[in-house]
């Protein structure tokens, strides 16, 4: 990913010095399990831990791996120039997919730690916002057009619920995917006994795979990039309601525009959504990796590397890209500055149709049959639409309406906190 939408704790997890810190670690473990059951000397397992704190040389692993044109044995080719003689025990009945495998899965449990609290900064400021604005009323709308009354707080609550199943999402993504493999050639532990295995997985913070055919099976990571995907359209659906909220004819809330920024080139007036068209895009990347993991699930017999191409792109590519739209979404929370004035002027710009419904059911409530009910009221409301009446008014003046309810009780149906009366009780649900 391009530094431009990346962070450096996430982008550390998938760099070579990672990568190689990761293959030695595997290597190492194995060492030690294999020198307890007897299979190779204690000595050649101590000569290894020794290279510990060597730094490796990235050019000098390419410069080896162009003439192996094989990765593992050019990091293997290189740890034995550090470790010597001892270095003929490493790599014993193990294949290149143990160390690529397990490696792939240690990174991607580190990025699920760093996305999980990505998800809990976002929930933090989403239920500070939501509290803030418990009571700001704002309509409500259905495709696009004016509904009922809400409050910004259920917006924001509604968006906490939905990042809350997300954390939860990637909490069980991050277990499912937290399983490492040194089983050998085509997964029958023919050449390395399964205690290796279990060594090599506990010191690394893993499950171990209950059968890898050689590679650990590819569902387990087709349900992370999953878990992934359904975040970044929750994301999305966040960016696409502020960038509702920010238009001129709108204006209920906007990003928080800086001191000396600039919003166009050629307009000086322009303060634009920025930030959420941005997520609206990094979105659109981090689902693009969805289907490739889903097709990697179906890989020839007992391994094929169809796969890895994939997986060497969109392992980094896609975390790093959540991790920063993430990082992003919660500081235009924390910083979206609520016009609740202007909330409650697009409310009544169509003077009280929004009540609607509530006359219609007092209608109903009197005796009047809903299908005359709905026509009733719908006559009033088109004058408001097409002529800029007053729906009230309207009503009152309709002998038809007032056959069946009294000026008051007109009026009585034109209260707001009659919208807002269960909020509490939502929050309650939500917030606990």
């Amino acid at each position: 990913m391009i530094p431009r939408y990346s962070r450096p704790d996430m982008v550390a997890i998938w760099s070579p010095e990672t990568k190689f810190r990761i293959w030695f670690e595997i290597e190492a473990h194995a060492c030690d399990a294999q020198a307890a059951i007897g299979v190779i000397p204690k000595a050649a397992a101590e000569a290894v831990w020794k290279a510990k704190d060597v730094e490796f040389d990235i050019a000098r692993i390419d410069e080896i791996e162009a003439v192996t044109k094989h990765d593992v044995i050019a990091f293997l080719t290189h740890l034995a120039e550090h470790v010597g003689e001892e270095a003929r025990f490493v790599h014993q009945g193990m294949t290149s997919s143990d160390v690529l495998d397990t490696c792939f899965n240690v990174q991607l449990t580190r990025a699920a730690d760093i996305l999980i609290a990505d998800l809990e900064g976002l929930l933090e400021a989403l239920k500070r916002r939501a509290f803030e604005h418990k009571d700001t009323v704002r309509i409500g709308r259905s495709h696009g057009i004016h509904a009922e009354p809400v409050t910004m707080g259920l917006t924001f609550a509604r968006f906490y619920a939905e990042m809350k199943r997300n954390l939860e999402r990637m909490k069980t993504a991050r277990a499912e995917i937290a399983t490492g493999a040194i089983s050998g050639a085509v997964g029958t532990f023919a050449n390395i006994d399964p205690s290796v295995e279990e060594h090599v997985c506990k010191a690394l913070g893993l499950a171990v795979e209950p059968i890898s055919t050689q590679v650990i099976p590819r569902d387990r990571h087709a349900a992370f990039f999953a878990a992934m995907g359904v975040v970044a359209s929750s994301i999305e659906n966040i960016a696409i309601e502020v960038r509702h909220m920010q238009r001129t004819e709108v204006l209920e809330a906007e990003e928080f525009f800086s001191k000396g920024q600039k919003g166009s080139s050629a307009m000086p007036h322009k303060r634009n959504p920025v930030l959420t068209e941005n997520l609206t895009g990094l979105a659109r990347l981090v689902r693009m990796a969805v289907v490739p993991a889903m097709e990697n699930v179906a890989l020839w017999h007992e391994r094929d590397i169809s796969h890895s191409s994939v997986e060497r792109n969109i392992g980094p590519d896609t975390t790093i890209t959540l991790d920063f739209a993430l990082a992003r979404l919660t500081s235009v929370i924390d910083r979206l500055v609520v016009y609740p004035d202007n909330m409650m002027a697009n409310l009544n710009k169509f003077r009280g149709l929004v009540h609607s419904q509530r006359v219609l059911l007092a209608l109903t409530q009197k005796g009047v049959s809903r299908e005359d009910a709905y026509t009733l009221v719908q006559r009033n409301a088109m004058k408001v639409w097409e002529q800029g009446a007053d729906f009230m008014t309207e009503l009152k003046g309709d002998a038809d309406v007032r056959a069946a309810l009294s000026e008051a009780e007109i009026e009585e149906k034109f209260d707001l906190g009659y919208h807002t009366k269960h909020v509490d009780t939502i929050f309650a649900r939500v917030f606990g």
